[in-house]
This record gives C-alpha cells, structure tokens and sequence, in this order.
C-alpha cells in the first residue's frame, strides 16, 4: 500500500513538471526604412524587420547600420512584467500550465547620411587641438 502512494505521489510530481508553462520571450525590432543590420549589445542579430528571443530584461544597446544611412548608437531598457519578478516567476515558469509569451516591439527611423562639412571638421579640430594645448600649458603651471 505505501508503495503505490509513493508511485502515485511520484507520478503526480511527474506529470506536473512536465505539463508545467513557460514563457517565451520575443523582441522584434523594425527600421523606418527598413533592411538596416541590427546589433544588439555587440552581438549581430539580423536584418530588420527581425524577431529575436531573448532571456534578459534590462538595458540593450542597439547599433543599426545601413548603407546610405547614418549608423544609429542607442540604447533601450526591456522592463520586466509583474509575473517575471520574484515571487511570481516561479508560478508563472513552473506552475502555470500555459505558455505566457511576452511580445515587444521597438521601431527606429535612420536619418540619410550627410557627409560632413570639410572645413567645419577642420575647424573643429583646431579648436580641440588648442584647447588641449592649453589645458596641457595649465596643468604644467601648476604643477
């Protein structure tokens, strides 16, 4: 008798381990326009429009280049929903009997690569050339 409890009790865990739920997570990610090539946190993913797993919330840094475009350097936070955070995880990862998935989307519009202005750069450079000389001029008077 206290064997098959033990088999029933057995066969119970069994069975809920696996029909236990899951959650899958989806990232799509979309260019305005699209076909620019999709880097997230250094990893190349793809080219938009594309639909990625991932198994992290958090900050991502994205990076999408596209000939004839301005590469784009950002970043963007996934935030957690409420049931995958402690304690409700482990229901919603063991417990519930479903599949939760959890959709995002992030659209990003490229701007046209303009060619910078030659003597705007030089300028620019002469600028910060000379404030680094001056600063370098400061730092030895003081010292």
């Amino acid at each position: 008798m206290k064997t098959s409890k033990l088999a029933i009790i057995a066969a119970v865990i069994g069975m809920t381990l696996l029909l236990s739920g899951c959650v899958e997570r989806k990232l799509t990610i979309i260019t305005n326009p699209p076909g620019g090539l999709v880097t997230l946190n250094d990893e190349e993913v793809g080219v938009a429009p594309i639909t990625v797993p991932f198994s992290w919330y958090g900050d991502y840094n994205v990076r999408i280049a596209k000939e004839g475009f301005a590469t784009l350097n950002t970043h963007k936070e996934l935030k957690a929903p409420m049931h995958d955070g402690f304690p409700w995880d482990f229901f919603a990862q063991v417990l519930w009997p479903g599949r939760i998935v959890n959709e995002y989307e992030w659209t990003f519009d490229l701007s046209p690569y303009e060619a910078p202005d030659r003597l705007k750069l030089i300028e620019h450079a002469e600028t910060t050339r000379k404030r680094a000389k001056d600063q370098h001029d400061e730092a030895i008077r003081l010292n």
